[in-house]
Order: C-alpha cells, then sequence, then structure tokens
C-alpha cells in the first residue's frame, strides 16, 4: 500500500465516539470516506491528550514553598458569634442622610423618600431621621431597614457588601466547610512556565452535616471529587497568589456548599468564584496551562472577595 503524505494540509483531529484515545477505526475510516468523497486530502491525527497529574514524585523531591514556613492549613467549624446586633453592624458603615435623593432604594425598589418596601421578620421601627443611610466609602445610598434585612439574609459575620458596587465593609467570610489545605514545590513545569517549578496545592473536604450559615442546616452535605490538587508556577508572581489563597482559605471563601453547576446535585461542595487550575499539563478542560492571563485574574477575583495585597503581607 502507497501511503501518500500532502505537505501544507492542514491535520484534523478526530476523537473516538466516548472521547478516548487513539482514534477508532471504523470513525477513521468514515471520515477518511466522507473527505476523500468530497476531494479533500485526508490526514487524520489523534487529538491532543489530557494531563490532569504531573509525573510520579518521590517524597524527598517535595519540598516546601520558598518563603513560607509552613506546608499546611486547617479550617474547624465556624464558631458562633457574639457582640453586636445586626442593626449596630449596619449602622457602623453607614452615615446618616438629612434629605433622601428622589430616587428607588435598589434593593426594594420603594422610593428613599418613602418607608422600606422590606415586611418581613426581623424589622424594627426607625425614625425617619435614621430611615436612610448613606454607605461611607462607596456613597449609595439605601433604606436602613433593608441593609438589616440583607444583612440578616447573609452570613452575619460582621461585614457588609454593597449591592450596587460590591464594596466589602469589614472582612468578608463565608461558610467553607471544615478541611485541610496543602501545598508544596515539585520538580516539574507547568506549560508557559518552562524556568520554574510547580507549586501544588491539595484541597481535602470530608463530607458532613450543615451548620446555621449554610443553605440546610442540619441536612447532609456530600464532598465529591476530593482530595482536588490545583497548580500554580512557583514564581514571585505564583507565591504572592498562593499568600492570597491562604487568606481566602482561612476566611473559608474558597469553597461554599450549593448545587453543582457541573452535575446539577445539589447540597455539595461547589467552588466559589475564585478559578483554579486543576490540569497539570494540558488545556483541554480551560483549567490548565498555559494561561497567561491565570494569575492575574485569580488577583482580581480574590480582590471581589476583599483580599488585597496589603492581606498578604501580614501572610507569614
Amino acid at each position: 500500500m502507497t501511503v501518500v503524505h500532502f505537505s501544507n494540509v492542514p491535520t484534523v483531529p478526530v476523537k473516538n465516539l466516548n472521547g478516548s484515545s487513539p482514534v477508532h477505526p471504523a470513525l477513521a475510516g468514515i471520515t477518511g470516506i466522507l473527505m476523500s468523497a468530497a476531494a479533500l486530502p485526508v490526514c487524520l491525527t489523534r487529538p491532543p491528550k489530557l494531563v490532569l497529574h504531573p509525573p510520579p514524585v518521590s517524597k524527598s523531591d517535595i519540598k516546601p514553598v520558598p518563603g513560607f514556613g509552613h506546608c499546611c492549613r486547617k479550617t474547624t467549624k465556624k464558631q458562633a458569634r457574639k457582640g453586636k446586633t445586626p442593626e449596630e453592624v449596619v449602622k457602623k458603615y453607614l452615615q446618616k442622610v438629612k434629605s433622601p435623593p428622589e430616587e428607588d432604594c435598589t434593593i426594594c425598589m420603594e422610593p428613599l423618600g418613602g418607608p422600606s418596601g422590606y415586611k418581613g421578620p426581623g424589622v424594627t421601627p426607625v425614625s425617619r431621621a435614621e430611615s436612610v443611610g448613606r454607605l461611607a466609602q462607596c456613597g449609595h445610598q439605601y433604606h436602613f431597614q433593608c441593609l438589616v434585612a440583607m444583612y440578616n439574609n447573609g452570613n452575619k459575620d460582621g461585614s457588609l457588601q454593597c449591592p450596587t458596587c460590591k464594596t466589602i465593609y469589614g472582612v468578608k467570610t463565608g461558610n467553607q466547610p471544615a478541611g485541610k489545605m496543602e501545598y508544596h514545590v515539585i520538580p516539574h513545569s507547568l506549560p508557559g512556565h518552562p524556568d520554574c517549578k510547580s507549586i501544588r496545592i491539595i484541597y481535602n473536604i470530608p463530607p458532613g452535616l450543615q451548620g446555621p450559615e449554610h443553605p440546610n442546616p442540619g441536612k447532609p452535605f456530600t464532598a465529591r471529587g476530593f482530595p482536588r490538587h490545583c497548580y500554580l508556577p512557583d514564581s514571585e508572581k505564583g507565591r504572592k497568589v498562593l499568600k492570597l489563597l491562604l487568606v481566602a482559605w482561612d476566611r473559608r471563601l474558597i469553597f461554599s456548599i450549593g448545587t453543582s453547576s457541573t452535575t446539577g446535585e445539589s447540597d455539595t461542595v461547589i467552588w466559589n468564584e475564585v478559578h483554579h487550575k486543576t490540569e497539570f499539563g494540558s488545556n483541554l478542560t480551560g483549567h490548565g496551562f498555559p494561561d497567561p492571563g491565570h494569575l492575574n485574574n485569580v488577583l482580581e477575583e480574590l480582590r471581589a472577595q476583599g483580599i488585597t495585597e496589603d492581606d498578604g503581607l501580614m501572610e507569614k
């Protein structure tokens, strides 16, 4: 049989019907027949291979991340908070408004000059002078009772987030279940980062019962896919991101409990809007390397959670 090699012919990656490789002979044959019938040259190739994990690493090759005096961080169940009432928390971040503007409160969509449209539980009467407040940093104005209701529907952690511009007042925390975060350097480079080794992060959260801060208190939650392995380049910027991820872990912001966007399962541990790379040696799923903008994107996502580089300076 004569094999004809075509130059300057684009290759056509063909996957097996179940997504595996090598190319299924029947599928390759059908594709070849169809392309030949259309007078097109045929040049089938195998699809790129998914590489989730690095090559095997011995314990002696695993090293601490430079500049970090530890390699593990645990979180425990949330402790009950005592002290200030929701009204006291909200007032701390507000300035009084003598003459409310002629616009609607964007929480209840009722005029600021009138009463709050919120009629649910926990509403306490307020004087007209205190009925509207301005958030001190961003300047957005709301009914005081609407802000209290919003706070009561959140994590009740002493922080408040402007619903319009997302400015965070206080220290935002989440409802991440108890678990363990490990991190170390492995002697392999990530695609796009040939000049440095890699930081491997291992998250482990076991299943358990939901607490009062979760969607369904007392109900079991699942924890699929743990331990989860994630990767960063062991560069100056990669270590900066790791420091801020440690802050996010301590504040219980890396994971949450909710409904999985991939499986539709409810009451399960899910990622919480801070993207991680779980694909070590490829980028077929969009969760791998190379990705030149990844580190900057993570810094922006952490900033949206109220975590800045100043927080990283305090991380030891």
